[in-house]
């Protein structure tokens, strides 16, 4: 009997009465958000809108990937990044440029004091 050793992975899944978008965690840049609509910057440079609040979209990342959603982290009111893509940050002039080196690089605008914390966050781990 033959049998496939596939590494099971896992996927976010965000459905809405007609969308459904099934994708691996890895590939999500980050969420931003703008009233009932969120936008999921991919990896690819596709962007994929769904109509779904980013509080909905925070829930489903805690309920769909348990710990492996912590890869995730909320910016603010209208921002989930990919915390594995974080390439630097600049409080003063309110920047977040999130990076894999080689191939993308996007630049988003977040709060001072969510920079900040951001910032302290990601200090804390190194040390």
């Amino acid at each position: 009997m033959y049998r496939r050793n596939i590494a099971m992975t896992r996927h976010l899944v965000i459905s809405t009465m007609n969308d459904l978008v099934r994708i691996t965690p890895d590939s999500v840049i980050y969420i931003s958000s703008e009233g009932n609509y969120s936008t999921l910057m991919l990896r690819d440079g596709n962007a994929r809108i769904v109509t779904v609040q980013l509080g909905q979209i925070e829930k489903m990342i805690a309920a769909q990937l348990g710990a492996e959603g912590n890869i995730f982290i909320r910016i603010g009111k209208s921002l989930i990044i990919n915390r594995s893509y974080i390439y630097y940050i600049n409080i003063s002039r309110q920047q977040l440029m999130l990076s894999n080196v080689e191939t993308f690089s996007y630049t988003v605008a977040a709060s001072k004091e969510a920079l900040k914390q951001l910032k302290e966050l990601l200090d804390s781990e190194v040390k």
